[in-house]
């Protein structure tokens, strides 16, 4: 008995729509060639938080904004299949995703 070798795809956007989306454009494709897959697992949401000064002078209150910038991330695993694989690298990635997929 021989154990599939599994394709884990990350895709992380700033986008939560967009991500979305294209996670499920992927998964259609999986589906309908009948190849086994895991996922999409959400990872937790990164957040990187900033704090600058309103005003640029020091004098008076000190007032500040707050800049908030979300990363949102999916997982995938997919069967290793020839046949996907030249599929899912014909699917046009939007700019505001990123991809890393390791074999």
């Amino acid at each position: 008995m021989s154990a599939t070798r599994m394709v884990k795809i990350k895709i992380w956007s700033t986008n939560v729509k967009v991500l979305d989306d294209f996670v499920g454009k992927i998964t259609d494709i999986v589906k309908k060639t009948g190849v086994r897959m895991d996922g999409p697992i959400p990872l937790p949401t990164k957040r990187m938080k900033i704090r600058t000064m309103k005003l640029p002078h020091g004098e008076g209150k000190k007032k500040y904004e707050k800049w908030e910038m979300r990363i949102h991330k999916r997982l995938l695993y997919i069967a290793e299949d020839e046949r996907v694989m030249k599929q899912l690298i014909r699917v046009r990635i939007p700019p505001e995703i990123w991809m890393e997929i390791e074999i």
